[in-house]
């Protein structure tokens, strides 16, 4: 069996290849089941996540642990380790970084939700949020959307490391600046990226203009929020998968004050990736595109890495 580190995992997983792959493994045949939720602590913080997927050829198992207080301690909030095996004869062959797997392929489903549904001449990117996964999505979205010019980095929660994050982007070339005023910030974004653990929503409903597109990749249970539920009945909302319905904060609420009803998603990722080509856009529409992670982007994820081992 062999290991791949964080550094090797993120060798393999360039966006230009990862999301390419994340699309076309998206509209094949697979299982997975309902990643299990466990409750590590009395408050409900800490969590463990337990994510398997198998295919023809593949099956893994992804554990995954969720520590918010750990940005107390500079530490990130997730850690998490991958286990691929072969489909046939459930033989372990890699062991690989969970950290850097979920970090590269939860942006990567964003930005191929960006791909699919938001404006293909956005100028304007605005990501709030900057922590572990924050920090990468500059990176994925440019393999999609080359064209953006200005991205904007917000966070309610930490402004000094919206100015790091922005510093580090103009030191490589970017049009990047931190921002404070939040309402603003979003008045002038085409794209909007949030990669918050937010339980309180960081964006307002009024704050929303006609036209743009959200990619909400924080909430992952009911009790988290990074939009006002209502956004949602004036928006097309799509999801990465059905479980959304039910792990995502805004969808949940949504649905519960109906809101939103189950007929009003539009989509889900594999359904999206299996259209010839992307959904055209209606003038002035809101498009929201809400990831909460699955087992099935692992395995595409976990199988590109193995796929670009080193020789033997």
């Amino acid at each position: 069996m062999q290991y791949f580190d964080a550094t090797q995992t993120a060798d393999r997983l360039d966006y230009p290849v990862l999301i390419p792959a994340l699309r076309s493994g998206m509209a094949a045949e697979a299982s997975v089941p309902p990643r299990q939720h466990y409750s590590l602590d009395p408050g409900g913080e800490a969590t463990l996540l337990v994510m398997p997927a198998w295919n023809r050829e593949f099956l893994g198992v992804k554990l995954v642990d969720v520590f918010p207080g750990n940005a107390r301690h500079g530490l990130p909030a997730l850690s998490s380790v991958y286990v691929l095996a072969d489909g046939t004869t459930g033989q372990h062959l890699a062991l690989v970084d969970g950290g850097e797997l979920t970090r590269r392929r939860t942006v990567a489903t964003a930005a191929l939700g960006t791909s699919l549904l938001a404006p293909e001449d956005a100028r304007v990117h605005l990501i709030v949020g900057t922590g572990h996964i924050g920090g990468a999505v500059y990176d994925a979205y440019r393999a999609v959307r080359p064209g953006i010019a200005t991205t904007l980095v917000a966070d309610p929660h930490n402004p000094a490391g919206a100015e790091a994050l922005a510093e580090r982007l103009t030191r490589r070339g970017a049009d990047a600046a931190a921002v404070e005023d939040l309402p603003s910030a979003v008045g002038r974004a085409d794209i909007v990226t949030t990669a918050t653990l937010a339980r309180e929503p960081v964006l307002r409903d009024e704050w929303i203009r006609p036209g743009t597109h959200l990619d909400l990749i924080g909430s992952f249970r009911p009790e988290m929020h990074e939009v006002e539920p209502s956004l949602l009945g004036r928006a097309m909302v799509f999801v990465d998968n059905d479980v959304a319905r039910t792990e995502a904060g805004e969808i949940a609420t949504a649905l519960a004050r109906r809101v939103l009803t189950e007929g009003d998603i539009a989509a889900t990722l594999p359904e999206l990736c299996a259209r010839p080509a992307p959904r055209p856009r209606t003038d002035g529409e809101i498009t929201v595109f809400k990831t909460v992670g699955t087992g099935l982007t692992d395995l595409i994820a976990a199988v590109t890495v193995f796929a670009g081992r080193d020789p033997a």
